[in-house]
C-alpha cells in the first residue's frame, strides 16, 4: 500500500503543478478545450484515487470541482473570474494536502465548505493569499518522450562515479605527460578520454530539468499579484524548453520570485497611471531563458516606470551607504548597481509584498552563492531589465589551481579577469593604512595576500609573487597574492565539511588528478574575510585617483608589438583589459574582421597580419566610456611614459604619429581613428588654437583630446584661465558663448536630427571640419595677453 500511496503522490505532484499556469491561460481563454480537459482530467484522477485510498475530504474536493468543471465543459456554466478563483483556491488545498500525505502528517484542520461553496453560480470569489513560491518541478507532459522516476540518490552515486572516472582519466594524463608514451597508448588515452566526456556529458543530462517547471507557476502568481493591487500585468513567457540542473532550479527559484514580484509591485504602474504616460493599460512582464556556452540567461523585463539611479544615489548619501565625493564619480551602471545595497529603495513605500531595493541584497547574494550574477539595467520610464546569470551545473566546473607554501588549493575560472607577475614593470604594491593596494597599468585595486588570510607561510617574497585578478560575480575586482600558479583543469567540486564551508572562505572541496583533496575558494567568500569591502573599495579608489589620473593622462602609454613585429603604443585611459581567445574567434563579418569575446562581438583592429598557425590570440579590450573594439597584438612590453614630442604622421589613420619611448621609435595608436573608421575618416587639418575640453567627461578626455591636441590645438580644462577660441562640449551641456569664438556640441545618437548645428561624435569628417573652420576664426593676433 505504501507504493502504491507515493505512486499516487508523485502522480498528483507532476500533474498539479502544471495546472496554476493551465488554469490562468484558460481563464484568458475559455473556450480552450484542451487546457479545460486538462484541469477536469486532474480532479477527475485525484476523485477516483482518493476513493481507493479512503481520503475523503479530498475526494469530497475534487468532485465538487469536477461537478463544476463538468457543467463547464457541457456549455452550461461559463468561465468566470470568480469560478477560476474557486477552482484554483481547490487546487491550492488539494496540494496542502498532497503534502501532508507525503509527509505522513495529519490533514490541515478546519472546513472545506466554503471553498465547496465559492464553486456555486452566483458565488462570492473565495479569499485566497497571493502565490508566494514558484511550485515545484512540472511533470513530463503527455507529448514528452517515455520516462521513469529513478531516485535522486541513484543518480548522485552514478555522478559520484563519474566523476571519479574523471579524475582518473586527469591522473592518467599527468602521468603520460611525464613519460614518453608512444602514439600508440596517446591515441589509445584520447578515445578513452572521449568516451569518458560522452559518459559525464550524458550522465550530467539526468540531472538536467527544463526550466519550463520554474516558470510554469509564474502566471499563476502574477494573476494573484495583479488582482491584490489593483493591476493589469500580461506575462510571456519564453525559452521554457532550456534545461537546467536541477539543484540550480531549486536554488534560483526564491531569487526568481522575488525579482518578479518586485516588477509587478513597484515596476509596473497602476492603468490610470500608465495611460497618463502614454502606455496601454496592461503591463507587460516577460520572462525569458536561453543558453549561453556553460551559463544559462534568464531575463526579467517590464515596461514599467524604471529605476532612477540618480534617486538611488541621493538614498545611498542620505544613509551613508555612498560618500558625496564617490557619488560624483559612478557611472549609469554603478548607479543602478546600487540597488543591491541593503536598504536602499527607489519606492516612495514598502509594501507587504515587496519594495524594490528591500532584500535585492538577498537576491544577489544567493546567485553569487551559486556563482551567478545579477545584471540590472534601467531606463526611467520605460522599464527594467534584470537578468540572472547562473551556472549550467554546479558539479564540474573549470577552474585554476595555485598554492601557498605546500598547500594546493582551487579558484573558479569564471572569477577570474587576469593573471600578472608581481615583479613586472606595470605591477607595484603597497600598503594604505595597513591594507594592501596593488596598481596594475595605473589602475589601483584591494590585494589581499593568501597566505596572511590563512595564516600560512609563504615560501616566495611578495615581488616574486603572482596576482590573480578576481571579479566576484556582480562585484568589483580585487587581486590575490599566491606563491605559485599551476594549471587550469576541470575540477568535481562536491560539498565540503560543515565546519569548512562555515569559515565562509570555500565554495566546495575536489581531488586534484593525483588524488590529493583540494579546497575550492569562494572568491567573494576571500574577499570578506580578507577585509576588503569590494564596492567601497573601488569607489574610494576611483576617487583617490582622480587627480593622479588627471595628471598623468597626457602621457601614460602601454608599450606593446603588434602581430607584425611592429613596436607601438596606446594611451593607457582607453585600454580596459586583455583577453586571450581562440583562432576561430576571430572571423570576417559584416565587411570587417570581428572577434568574439564571450558573449559580445566587437570589431577586432590590428590583425590584418594575422597567420592562420596561431591557435591562441592576444587582444586589448579598448573602451572610450560608451563602446567597445578589439585590438589584436603579439605581446606587451610594458607601461611608459611619452616624454617625447609626437611627430605627426603624414597619412593619418590608425597611426596618428611617432615618438620615442624608452629611447626607441614606436607608433602611436589614434584610438579614436580606430573607434571612427567604420563611419569614414578625414585627413587632419594643420591649425593653432586653443581648445576647451570638459575635464570630467572620459570619452571627451580619452577620445577626442588625442585627435584636438595632433590637429594642433593647446586643449585645456574649465579651471584654466587662458580664453579658448573653440569649446566642445556635450549637446545640452549650457555654455557661455561669450568666453568662446566658437562652440561645438557633440551628440551621442546618429538619428538624431542636426539642430543647433550638433555634430555625432563618431563624424570624423564634420569634426575636422568644425577644428578647420574654428581654427580659421580664431588667428594669433587674438593671442596675446590671454593668460594671466
Amino acid at each position: 500500500m505504501d507504493d502504491l500511496i507515493a505512486d499516487f503522490v508523485a502522480e498528483c505532484r507532476e500533474m498539479l503543478e502544471a495546472l496554476g499556469g493551465e488554469i490562468v491561460a484558460w481563464e484568458a481563454q475559455p473556450d480552450d478545450r484542451a487546457r479545460l480537459d486538462s484541469i477536469f482530467r486532474f480532479v477527475h484522477t485525484v476523485k477516483g484515487n482518493c476513493g481507493f485510498f479512503e481520503f475523503p475530504r479530498l475526494e469530497a474536493l475534487s468532485h465538487a470541482a469536477e461537478d463544476a468543471l463538468a457543467d463547464v465543459r457541457a456549455g452550461r456554466r461559463i468561465a468566470d473570474p470568480a469560478l477560476v478563483s474557486a477552482v484554483l483556491a481547490i487546487i491550492d488545498r488539494i496540494g496542502e494536502m498532497i503534502g501532508c500525505i507525503e509527509a505522513g502528517e495529519d490533514f490541515p484542520a478546519g472546513d472545506d465548505s466554503g471553498l465547496i461553496d465559492a464553486l456555486a453560480p452566483g458565488a462570492e470569489s473565495p479569499t485566497t493569499p497571493v502565490a508566494s513560491a514558484l511550485g515545484e518541478a512540472r511533470g513530463a507532459a503527455a507529448s514528452a518522450p517515455r520516462t521513469i522516476r529513478l531516485s535522486v540518490e541513484l543518480l548522485d552515486r552514478v555522478m559520484s562515479g563519474v566523476s571519479d572516472m574523471v579524475l582518473a582519466r586527469n591522473e592518467l594524463a599527468r602521468r603520460l605527460r611525464e613519460t614518453s608514451a608512444d602514439v600508440t597508448v596517446d591515441g589509445a588515452f584520447e578515445r578513452l578520454s572521449g568516451i569518458i566526456a560522452e559518459m559525464r556529458d550524458a550522465i550530467t543530462r539526468t540531472r538536467m530539468q527544463r526550466i519550463e517547471n520554474l516558470f510554469v507557476a509564474l502566471p499563476r502568481m502574477v494573476r494573484d499579484l495583479s488582482a491584490e493591487l489593483g493591476k493589469q500585468v500580461l506575462v510571456d513567457i519564453d525559452g521554457g524548453d532550456v534545461e537546467l540542473d536541477r539543484e540550480m532550479i531549486e536554488m534560483i527559484r526564491d531569487p526568481l520570485t522575488h525579482i518578479i514580484r518586485n516588477s509587478v509591485d513597484h515596476g509596473i504602474e497602476t492603468p490610470p497611471e500608465r495611460i497618463k504616460a502614454g502606455k496601454r493599460e496592461i503591463g507587460l512582464l516577460s520572462v525569458s531563458a536561453r543558453q549561453s556556452g556553460n551559463q544559462i540567461l534568464i531575463d526579467i523585463v517590464d515596461d514599467g516606470r524604471g529605476i532612477d539611479g540618480k534617486k538611488l544615489v541621493e538614498k545611498a548619501v542620505a544613509s551613508g551607504t555612498l560618500e558625496k565625493a564617490a557619488a560624483t564619480q559612478l557611472a549609469p551602471r554603478e548607479q543602478l548597481a546600487l540597488i543591491f545595497e541593503a536598504g536602499l529603495s527607489t519606492a516612495k513605500e514598502v509594501t507587504a509584498i515587496s519594495g524594490r531595493g528591500v532584500g535585492m541584497d538577498v537576491v544577489r547574494s544567493n546567485v553569487e552563492r551559486i556563482g551567478g550574477i545579477v545584471e540590472v539595467d534601467s531606463t526611467p520610464g520605460q522599464g527594467t531589465r534584470m537578468t540572472l546569470r547562473v551556472p549550467l551545473t554546479l558539479t564540474i566546473i573549470p577552474a585554476l589551481t595555485v598554492s601557498v607554501g605546500d598547500q594546493h588549493f582551487a579558484i573558479p575560472r569564471s572569477a577570474i579577469e587576469e593573471i600578472v607577475r608581481v615583479n613586472g614593470a606595470s605591477v607595484t604594491l603597497d600598503r594604505i593604512g595597513g591594507a594592501g593596494v596593488a596598481t596594475i597599468r595605473g589602475r589601483r585595486v584591494p590585494e589581499i595576500s593568501l597566505a596572511e588570510v590563512l595564516g600560512l607561510k609563504s615560501e616566495v617574497a611578495d615581488e616574486a609573487g603572482s596576482l590573480i585578478v578576481l571579479r566576484p560575480a556582480g562585484g568589483d575586482v580585487y587581486a590575490l597574492a599566491v606563491d605559485r600558479i599551476h594549471d587550469h583543469e576541470e575540477l568535481v567540486v562536491k560539498p565540503a565539511a560543515p565546519a569548512v564551508m562555515a569559515t565562509g572562505l570555500y565554495a566546495g572541496t575536489t581531488l586534484a588528478d593525483d588524488g590529493s583533496p583540494i579546497l575550492l575558494f569562494d572568491p567573494a567568500g576571500v574577499a570578506a574575510v580578507g577585509g576588503v569591502k569590494l564596492e567601497a573599495q573601488e569607489r574610494g579608489a576611483r576617487v583617490a585617483e582622480a587627480a593622479v589620473v588627471s595628471a598623468q593622462r597626457d602621457n601614460k602609454v602601454l608599450l606593446f608589438r603588434g602581430l607584425d613585429g611592429g613596436r607601438r603604443a596606446l594611451r593607457l585611459a582607453v585600454v580596459d583589459r586583455i583577453e586571450e581567445v581562440e583562432r576561430k574567434a576571430i572571423r570576417k563579418a559584416a565587411g570587417q574582421l570581428r572577434v568574439q569575446l564571450g558573449e559580445t562581438i566587437l570589431p577586432l583592429a590590428g590583425a590584418e597580419t594575422l597567420e592562420k598557425g596561431e591557435e591562441k590570440v592576444r587582444v586589448f579590450r579598448l573602451n572610450d566610456g560608451t563602446q567597445e573594439i578589439g585590438y589584436a597584438f603579439k605581446e606587451v612590453v610594458d607601461l611608459m611614459a611619452m616624454d617625447n614630442e609626437l611627430i605627426p604622421a603624414d597619412n593619418p589613420g590608425a597611426v596618428s604619429g611617432v615618438t620615442l619611448i624608452g629611447g626607441e621609435p614606436a607608433e602611436l595608436v589614434d584610438a579614436h581613428w580606430l573607434f571612427a573608421h567604420h563611419l569614414g575618416a578625414a585627413a587632419r587639418p594643420k591649425v593653432q588654437a586653443i581648445c576647451r575640453l570638459p575635464s570630467d567627461d572620459p570619452w571627451m578626455q580619452n577620445m577626442l583630446r588625442p585627435i584636438v591636441e595632433a590637429a594642433g590645438y593647446l586643449v585645456i580644462g574649465e579651471q584654466d584661465e587662458l580664453i579658448p577660441d573653440l569649446v566642445i562640449a556635450s549637446q545640452g551641456t549650457p555654455v557661455d558663448k561669450k568666453e568662446a569664438g566658437k562652440v561645438i556640441l557633440l551628440r551621442s545618437d546618429p538619428e538624431a536630427p542636426e539642430d543647433d548645428q550638433s555634430i555625432y561624435r563618431y563624424d570624423r569628417a564634420g569634426l575636422l571640419m568644425a577644428l578647420k573652420a574654428a581654427s580659421a576664426g580664431s588667428g594669433t593676433k587674438q593671442r596675446a595677453g590671454r593668460g594671466k
